[in-house]
C-alpha cells in the first residue's frame, strides 16, 4: 500500500517529488559530513601526537601542521628558538597579565636514544612539560598513581632567580669542535662593559677576554680598558694573562683573569674589578664596578652563522646602573647610579665586521646591530633593532639599512678618516613605525691592519678602520597604537 501511494504521488506531482527528494538527499549529505567532522575531532582529541589544553597554540613560523602530524621531513627537529625568552618576555610577560591567564611550554615526539649498561641502544620518543604550567592551562594529563610536581629545573625554566638568569645567558663556551683548525686561533670570547660619567663627558670601555683554542690548545686571557674624554685622545690600558691564571666555566658567567674578575652576585648584580697598564707610558689604571641590571632589560643569548660564521652575542644588562670607581695614575672618579651597559660576545673573528649601537632613549632602551663576514663565505646578517621598556621586551624592527652622513673626521695613525656625524634608521612593520636618529658627539678610530691579532698585512682590507662613537640617539614612532618618543646618550660602532 505504501509503495502504491508513493508511486501515485510521484506520477501525480513529478516535479514536486523530485524537489523533495533532492532536498532530502542534500540534508542527508550534510548530516553525514557533520558526523564525519565530529568523529575526526573526537579522534584528534584522543591522539597522543597532538598536544591539547589552553586557548592558543604557539608554533614555529611557517610550520606545516599536516606534515608535523603525519611525521614528514618538515616536521623533524621542530623547535622554537629561545623558547625561554618567548615564554618570559612575550607570552607570560607583565605586559599581557590582563589578557593571558596561563602559559604552558610543551614539547612532544622528540627522538632520543637510551643506552643501557649492557651496551644496548634503543630509540625512544620523549615529551616534556612543566607540571604546574600544564595544570594552569588545562592541559595536564590524568595522574593514575604517584605525584607529578615541579622540580628545581622546572622552576628555573619558568622563573629563574636574577643570578640564575645571568648565568643562563652569560655563561662561557669552549672553542667548538666544528671550527676548522686554521680558524681556532681566531676564536675569542669576552665580557664587555661601558660606564658613562654623570656629565656625559667621560666614559670607559672595559673588556675581559679569552681567546685561542680553549681549553686544549694555545689560548690565554686579556684585560683591555680604554678611558675616554670628549674631545681628547683615548687612553688604552692592557694586561695579558697566561692560561694557567684564567678560570672560566661553561655553566657560569663568572670569569677570573688572575686577580681581575667578573662575578655574578646572588641578587643578579655584577661585581667587576680590573687593573691594567697604559701602552707606551706604563701608567696604571684600576676600575671597580658593581652593575645593577634593570629588570627585563636584556637580550637573550643567540648564535648565528653555523660553520661559516660562528658568532654569538648576548646582552645580560642592556640597561644598568653602575656604582664604583675608576682610578688612573692615582686620580680617581666615582660613579653612583651611572649609566652602564654589559654584553657578552663569542665566536670566530677573522674577516668579521659589525654595525652596533645601544642607547637609553627616555623610558625606552634600544639595541641595534648586524654581523658581516667578507671573503668566500660572504655572510651578511640582516639589521635588527631591539626595543625594551620598564616591562621588558617591547618591539623588534628590521630596517633595511643605516644611512650615514660621514661629515666628521678622526685621525688614525696620522691619517685623516671620514666618520659619521649623523645616522638614521627607519622601519615600518604593519601599523608600527620607528625612526632612529643618531647625532655623533665624539669618535675614535683603530687601524685593524696594525692592531688586530691574526690580521694579515699583505692583503687589502676593504674597511680597515674600526670606529667607536659616543652620541645622542632619538627615537619616534608608534607601537601598538601608541606614540613613542625619547632621547638619550648611547655608544655606537661601525667600520670605515
Amino acid at each position: 500500500m505504501i509503495t502504491r501511494l508513493a508511486l501515485r504521488g510521484l506520477l501525480d506531482r513529478p516535479w514536486r517529488s523530485l524537489f523533495l527528494l533532492c532536498g532530502f538527499g542534500l540534508g542527508v549529505g550534510v548530516m553525514i559530513t557533520l558526523l564525519a567532522i565530529g568523529e575526526a575531532m573526537v579522534l584528534q582529541s584522543r591522539d597522543e601526537k597532538l598536544i591539547g589544553g589552553g586557548d592558543v597554540a604557539v608554533l614555529p613560523e611557517g610550520l606545516d601542521l599536516e606534515v608535523m602530524k603525519t611525521g614528514g621531513v618538515g616536521g623533524m627537529f621542530v623547535a622554537i628558538p629561545n623558547a625561554r625568552f618567548v615564554h618570559r618576555q612575550l607570552l607570560a610577560s607583565p605586559r599581557l597579565v590582563g589578557s593571558v591567564a596561563a602559559v604552558a611550554p610543551q614539547t612532544d615526539g622528540v627522538l632520543l636514544y637510551v643506552r643501557t649498561a649492557a651496551g644496548g641502544e634503543f630509540p625512544v620518543r620523549a615529551l616534556g612539560e612543566i607540571p604546574s604550567a600544564s595544570r594552569a592551562a588545562g592541559a595536564a594529563p590524568d595522574i593514575v598513581a604517584g605525584v607529578w610536581e615541579d622540580d628545581a629545573t622546572d622552576r628555573q625554566w619558568l622563573a629563574p632567580t636574577p643570578s640564575e638568569l645571568r648565568h643562563e645567558i652569560d655563561h662561557f663556551h669552549h672553542t667548538p669542535a666544528s671550527v676548522p683548525v686554521e680558524e681556532r686561533s681566531t676564536w675569542g670570547e669576552w665580557h664587555y662593559f661601558n660606564v658613562l660619567s654623570d656629565d656625559r663627558k667621560r666614559w670607559a670601555f672595559l673588556t675581559l677576554a679569552v681567546g685561542g683554542d680553549v681549553p686544549n690548545g694555545e689560548w690565554g686571557g686579556q684585560v683591555l680598558l680604554t678611558v675616554h674624554e670628549e674631545g681628547r685622545a683615548a687612553r688604552r690600558f692592557v694586561r695579558t694573562v697566561p692560561r694557567r691564571d684564567v678560570a672560566l666555566d661553561t655553566a657560569l658567567a663568572d670569569l677570573a683573569l688572575g686577580g681581575d674578575r667578573v662575578q655574578v652576585l646572588e641578587d643578579g648584580r655584577y661585581r667587576v674589578n680590573a687593573t691594567a697598564r697604559e701602552e707606551g707610558t706604563g701608567a696604571t689604571a684600576t676600575i671597580t664596578l658593581t652593575l645593577t641590571p634593570a629588570p627585563g632589560a636584556y637580550f637573550p643569548g643567540t648564535s648565528i652563522g653555523g660553520d661559516a660564521l660562528v658568532s654569538g652575542y648576548a646582552v645580560p644588562a642592556l640597561r644598568a646602573d653602575a656604582d664604583g670607581e675608576l682610578c688612573v695614575s692615582g686620580r680617581c672618579e666615582r660613579f653612583s647610579a651611572s649609566q652602564a651597559y654589559h654584553d657578552h660576545n663569542w665566536g670566530v673573528w677573522r674577516d668579521v665586521e659589525w654595525e652596533w649601537g645601544a642607547a637609553r632613549v627616555g623610558s625606552h632602551t634600544l639595541l641595534y646591530g648586524r654581523v658581516v663576514r667578507a671573503g668566500p663565505d660572504d655572510v651578511r646578517e640582516p639589521l635588527f633593532v631591539y626595543l625594551v621598556d620598564s616591562l621588558g621586551f617591547r618591539a623588534l624592527f628590521r630596517p633595511t639599512e643605516i644611512v650615514y652622513d660621514d661629515a666628521g673626521t678622526v685621525v688614525v695613525n696620522g691619517r685623516t678618516v671620514r666618520v659619521p656625524a649623523r645616522a638614521e634608521m627607519i622601519d615600518v612593520r604593519g601599523a608600527d613605525t620607528l625612526r632612529i636618529e643618531l647625532r655623533i658627539e665624539d669618535a675614535v678610530g683603530s687601524d685593524l691592519r696594525l692592531d688586530r691579532p691574526g690580521r694579515s698585512l699583505d692583503r687589502p682590507v676593504a674597511r680597515p678602520y674600526f670606529i667607536q662613537m659616543k652620541g645622542v640617539a632619538r627615537i619616534s614612532g608608534r607601537i601598538g597604537g601608541r606614540a613613542i618618543a625619547g632621547e638619550g646618550t648611547g655608544f655606537f660602532e661601525t667600520y670605515r
